[in-house]
């Protein structure tokens, strides 16, 4: 089995090993292997597992889900309704923000149209 350091994957994620360690503090990615040096060894699974706090993180789910989230995935089979449930619940919130950000873009549109109108009728 191919083992990734922590820097391997915090490179390979693009985010710093202090984030990773945090992920694991707040229970995010358990049964972290470490090697007779004490340090964090990923295997593939929890590279896997580190993609998918990466996507519900940066989707605006709360820490303390992905937390429970991951707590089901250790759990195995018998979470998979709940685990099931969740991302549905979850998919629809982002949803709902999408079309809340997509109600406000043409504000924002005419904002910089405006500024642009401004901008060139000042120009000699």
């Amino acid at each position: 089995m191919k083992y990734y350091s922590i820097g391997e994957a915090s490179a390979k994620y693009n985010i710093p090993e202090s984030t990773l360690r945090y992920y694991e503090k707040k229970g995010m990615l358990p049964l972290i292997e470490r090697d007779d040096a004490g340090r964090r060894l990923f295997s593939e699974r929890q590279m896997a597992l580190v993609e998918a706090i990466i996507c519900l993180k940066n989707t605006h789910m709360p820490i303390s889900s992905i937390r429970q989230y991951m707590e089901w995935i250790v759990e195995g089979e018998a979470t998979i309704e709940s685990r099931l449930d969740m991302m549905k619940k979850h998919k629809q919130r982002v949803l709902d923000e999408i079309a809340l950000l997509t109600e406000y873009l043409p504000g924002i549109d005419a904002k910089i149209d405006r500024y642009i109108k401004q901008i060139e009728e000042e120009r000699p």
